[in-house]
């Protein structure tokens, strides 16, 4: 049984925190449907007990409107903080999320159904026509529209075990499938099916090994935390892990006035900081760009023994997801902004069972960041976190993401629960709301969300997951010209 799933005796204590969602997907797992009901939004005189949809929506709120899918899902909402529909998009492909530009139109990336085959970036009208798509290297999990009208995209690299063998690595940690490096790409649109790099960075052009003197890359790790240790590998953080996915980037952002690069390494439990201003080919070595440091890391936070720099008991990531700078205007502009999703490992030194939201003061220092006398980044820990008053109530091990709001509030999408949560600096909650989305439709409110077979490794999970959510402001560009005018609520409801 995977390990997020509730056993009968936490369901009961769920139950009595009034966590009645989490605990009916035990206690009535066996009653979900086969098929869904046709499409019915009729009250009823006797309201069921919510289980999905909108459950609070107080008025510290911010007002705005809430984007997000079901992951790998045909159709993306829209809707007001009442819950109620406002706007959706039917696609003909299955989309992992979706952003909404200032232009009206979503980027969205399509579900991967195996990690090495084909994969697009596709920009959609409103109406939900595909105006063009980007397939360059092999783009996954994050995606952005940059300032210039390009297309920044996560991608990857796979490395033959013989390649790398002879980077320097321990034989002992490369499966037969190699390793996976992350490979980040700047595309410029050409046409409406064509796009052509114009910049790219590879994790594999910065490494640093102690192990093999041999072999290239070799020198003294603690010396050089610009660069990523080879041989750095984490124990074994859940059952699914991929050992030759040996960084795992989930996340980027990019950062305009710095013209800087932020992205996620949650098998290091770490987040990286890296350069745009250089060429490619100084994007391949150690000199030149406004940091006169190429390519190389130029910050990195959450894990200092990943540069030997610290101890298990310095780590302050674990496991993590949609890292990003804070827009300016809002409350912490410019820090970092962190899902910390938390872990449950075989090693207790990773045994961290809830998760946070982050916020990282970062020591900025021109176009460089200030490293202390020890070597390690700075700061110790978050200027702000969240974490539930029970942290063990709010665990979502994987997926998931953070947005700061106008009104200093931080919206929070649970993605393993599809639940989607805003709360006040001091940590109150004010609004909440449940995907009742699921590969079979909606459901019916008062029906549990059941478990569904996750795509691979053999586990369960909730069918109504979403991979990240984004709140948009009533002004906000995208908005105008789109009616939005309030419908049904997604959840469908039983006649009298």
């Amino acid at each position: 049984m995977s390990y997020y799933r509730l056993s009968l005796e936490a369901a009961m204590l769920a139950l009595g925190r009034l966590r009645l969602r989490n605990a009916l997907f035990v206690l009535f797992i066996g009653l979900a449907p086969t098929s869904v009901p046709a499409l019915d939004h009729t009250a009823t005189s006797t309201p069921a007990a919510k289980t999905v949809g909108l459950f609070l929506n107080e008025s510290e709120a911010f007002a705005g409107y809430t984007l997000f899918n079901k992951i790998r899902s045909e159709t993306i909402y829209l809707i007001d903080n009442q819950g109620r529909v406002v706007h959706k998009w039917e696609l003909d492909f299955k989309a992992v999320f979706a952003r909404l530009l200032e232009n009206g139109n979503l980027l969205t990336l399509d579900r991967y159904p195996d990690r090495d085959t084909k994969r697009s970036v596709r920009e959609i009208d409103r109406n939900g026509n595909i105006l063009w798509e980007c397939t360059q290297g092999l783009p996954h999990h994050d995606f952005l529209k940059m300032p210039n009208g390009n297309v920044l995209l996560l991608s990857r690299q796979r490395k033959t075990p013989e390649e790398v063998i002879a980077a320097g690595a321990n034989p002992e940690f490369i499966s037969d499938k190699g390793l996976v490096a992350p490979h980040i790409v700047e595309a410029r649109i050409t046409g409406p099916a064509s796009c052509e790099i114009v910049w790219e960075w590879s994790a594999w052009d910065h490494l640093i090994q102690d192990f093999d003197p041999s072999k290239a890359n070799y020198g003294v790790v603690a010396e050089h935390p610009e660069l990523i240790d080879l041989n750095f590998h984490l124990p074994v953080i859940t059952d699914w892990f991929d050992p030759s996915d040996w960084i795992h980037s989930n996340g980027i952002d990019y950062n305009p006035e710095l013209d800087q690069v932020m992205l996620s390494a949650s098998y290091f439990s770490e987040v990286w900081i890296i350069d745009h201003s250089t060429t490619r080919a100084e994007a391949a070595g150690s000199s030149g760009g406004n940091s006169g440091q190429g390519g190389d890391l130029l910050y990195r936070w959450g894990n200092p023994r990943a540069y030997r720099a610290g101890t298990p008991a310095d780590q302050q990531l674990f496991w993590s997801h949609n890292p990003q700078w804070i827009p300016p205007g809002l409350a912490g502009a410019g820090n970092i902004l962190v899902f910390n999703n938390g872990s449950k490992s075989r090693d207790i030194t990773l045994w961290r069972p809830y998760s946070s939201i982050d916020e990282v003061a970062l020591p900025v220092n021109g176009a460089n960041y200030r490293l202390d006398p020890d070597r390690a980044y700075a700061p110790v820990e978050p200027v702000w976190t969240y974490t539930a008053p029970t942290p063990s109530d709010f665990f979502a091990p994987y997926l998931s993401g953070a947005q700061r709001l106008p009104n200093g509030n931080t919206l929070i999408c649970d993605g393993v629960h599809g639940t989607l949560f805003e709360v006040t600096p001091a940590g109150k909650t004010v609004w909440k709301y449940v995907n009742p989305m699921t590969s079979n439709g909606p459901l019916r409110q008062g029906e549990p969300v059941p478990l569904e077979q996750a795509r691979r490794r053999g586990r369960e999970r909730p069918a109504n997951q979403v991979y990240r959510a984004y709140r948009y402001a009533p002004d906000y560009p995208g908005l105008q010209g789109l009616d939005l005018a309030p419908g049904e609520p997604i959840e469908l409801y039983a006649t009298p």
